[in-house]
């Protein structure tokens, strides 16, 4: 029963509260041309951005049937996948935790299609806001650009979790931004995955705060 509940009852209750909540909210976009190529530009790509940002990234693509998000086979990533089902996501399951071959095998097969994948870049436990080796290695594999998206609100409430995942209150402003596509060369070795992380990591903390900044 419980089982039924969570991933049947709960997702469409979710997606109604999350829809209300977000169309109270204000949107500004730093950078349009950037949104207009991540919406439009066809072939293959990696999108990534930090576990503490996804409530309004993933309500702001929402409806498009194009994007693959990778989810944790955990249980609260059960309710994120059956909640991102009716926000229009094709979902994988598979994390660098559980079901890591699975979930990176299929990745790997829908970017050789030239699909579109989301992956977040910290992963389902952190560290905190330091990008790990999924979206990197994709990119390396299969030739995909990333691209690192973001977002802040003012007002915001911010949790406690590990994530310090932040939440936009109703009729809050929301800046999203986004930086330019990076590549990772097919031959990149252990110190160049090492430098792509970093660098990963320094484009979306610069975003991050640019947000907030602005």
């Amino acid at each position: 029963m419980k089982s039924f509940l969570l991933n049947n009852i709960l997702p469409p209750i979710l997606w109604a509260v999350i829809h209300l909540w977000c169309k109270t909210i204000r949107v500004k976009i730093l950078n349009p041309e950037m949104e207009k190529e991540i919406r439009e530009k066809p072939g293959r790509a990696v999108y990534t951005f930090w576990h503490s940002r996804q409530f309004y990234i993933f309500y702001h693509f929402r409806g498009l049937h194009k994007y693959h998000m990778l989810v944790s086979p955990s249980k609260d990533g059960d309710i994120l996948a059956n909640v991102g089902k009716w926000f229009g996501y094709k979902v994988v399951r598979g994390s660098s935790f559980k079901r890591t071959l699975p979930g990176t095998r299929e990745c790997i097969d829908l970017l050789n299609k030239d699909a579109k994948v989301v992956i977040i870049a910290d992963g389902s436990r952190g560290p905190y806001h330091l990008a790990q080796q999924g979206s990197v290695q994709l990119a390396r594999i299969t030739g995909a650009p990333i691209y690192a998206l973001t977002y802040d609100a003012h007002p915001k409430h911010e949790f406690s979790s590990w994530d310090r995942s932040i939440l936009p209150l109703p009729f809050s402003k929301v800046t999203l931004n986004y930086a330019p596509p990076m590549t990772v060369p097919p031959d990149a070795d252990k110190e160049t995955i090492r430098q792509k992380q970093d660098e990963l990591t320094g484009l979306l903390n610069k975003i991050t705060q640019e947000c907030a900044q602005s």
